[in-house]
């Protein structure tokens, strides 16, 4: 502050000095990085005595902008929940451990960064519990189970108490709140595999891309999935040198990419998200590249590739998204339905393998172990089948009525 009409000026500090260390004299906390160590130097002041008399030595302007507050790490979370009331020693540890093992949060430098499920999740809570999730409703719990303990207020009234209005907030909720499974929101991306709509939608690990032509009642349907890089935080160094993935730039806006860890492994994404959606799948950290075949796509006439999904490989053109034809693998066999269609090798949502007929959804037939075309001896079946048992290969009858089975010389057998 100036003094009107003066030359005096008056500068004022904010700072701690020590007085006596005390247990500082044998511990030291732990600090949870140098950012934290930097910060509370500043804030030390040399000592000081009343009237002392101090040396200008420089004037440095610096001009500070309105920042937010610091994430918290375990020692500021703790020591905020301790200031609000909320909690006691005794759940410290286990509130702390909650929120991470359910991955409301990520560590990243020491400090909790809440993740999208954990926003979601906290959002849908306050709003349908609103009495559970207010801090001064909190606090005086703990205020109720301190008077418990001393023997001023009976546990049943207490408990009586709350649940009155947990059953309240618990009935409102079952109504109205909004099951995060079942959410669904529209996004301008097309499906790689056959062109539909992408939509977003949310599990346990946050959100995620999604196929709007899925149907659950249709084994056929498409089941295409991909990572929402939007709440996948990205790996240290020392994750990019265990997986040997080198520093690269992306193929479609030059920014570079960075690894992220998703449901289904590592792979790289564009820094340029959500302007540039960019993803690139890692297999044992290396790219997977796709094989050119000689052999034309019967729709376009274009080559055929072998590509590589998340159940293996598949043989597809190499026009898509123009063409979307995928090579099926016939094994050889008419359908024993409808006379028409040829039974196929496929692959299930889970990565197992079953056979059906080409004719679906017209023709629904399938089988889970491998036809051959050989009519049963025994009942007269059309077909018969290779299975895998304990004692060895063998082909079977489907027939659950039927016996007739012999040993599969031609088979190799599974260990």
């Amino acid at each position: 502050d100036a003094k009107s009409g003066s030359d005096t000026f008056w500068f004022r500090v904010t700072g701690s000095v020590e007085k006596f260390d005390g247990f500082l004299k044998v511990y030291k906390e732990s600090r949870e990085g140098k950012d934290e160590e930097d910060e509370e130097l500043k804030h030390k002041l040399p000592p000081l005595e009343a009237g002392q008399k101090l040396t200008l030595k420089s004037l440095n302007p610096e001009q500070h902008f309105t920042e937010p507050p610091p994430r918290y790490n375990e020692a500021s979370l703790v020591k905020e929940l301790e200031e609000r009331g909320i909690g006691r020693p005794s759940t410290y540890s286990a509130i702390l451990s909650t929120i991470q093992e359910r991955q409301y949060v990520q560590k990243t430098g020491g400090k909790f960064s809440p993740t999208e499920i954990g926003l979601v999740v906290t959002d849908l809570l306050v709003e349908n519990f609103p009495d559970i999730f207010d801090i001064q409703y909190t606090a005086r719990l703990e205020e109720e189970l301190d008077e418990i303990e001393e023997g001023k207020e009976g546990w049943t009234q207490a408990l009586a108490g709350f649940y009155k209005k947990f059953e309240k907030d618990l009935r409102y909720a079952h109504k109205h709140m909004e099951n995060i499974k079942r959410m669904e929101k529209p996004t301008d991306e097309k499906c790689e595999r056959c062109g539909s709509p992408l939509i977003i939608k949310w599990g346990k690990h946050g959100s995620f891309y999604a196929c709007s032509s899925y149907d659950k009642e249709n084994p056929e349907s498409c089941t295409f999935t991909k990572e929402n890089p939007i709440n996948l935080p990205d790996l240290d160094s020392a994750d990019l040198q265990e997986t040997g993935a080198a520093e690269e730039y992306c193929e479609n806006c030059g920014r570079v990419m960075v690894l992220k860890r998703g449901r289904f492994g590592q792979f790289m994404a564009c820094t340029g998200y959500p302007d540039c959606k960019t993803t690139r799948r890692l297999d044992q950290g290396k790219k997977v590249p796709d094989i050119p075949l000689d052999e034309p796509c019967p729709k376009c006439g274009r080559n055929l590739m072998i590509r590589h999904g998340r159940y293996g490989e598949f043989t597809s053109c190499s026009g898509y998204p123009d063409c979307k034809y995928v090579k099926q693998n016939f094994i050889g066999v008419k359908c024993p339905d409808c006379k028409e269609g040829d039974l196929v090798e496929k692959k299930a949502r889970k990565g197992n393998t079953f056979y059906g007929c080409s004719n679906y959804p017209k023709c629904k037939f399938t089988a889970a172990h491998k036809p051959i075309a050989e009519k049963c001896p025994t009942c007269g079946n059309e077909y018969l089948v290779e299975k895998y048992l304990k004692s060895g290969p063998v082909i079977a009858c489907p027939n659950k009525e039927c016996e007739y089975e012999r040993a599969n010389e031609a088979a190799t057998p599974v260990s």
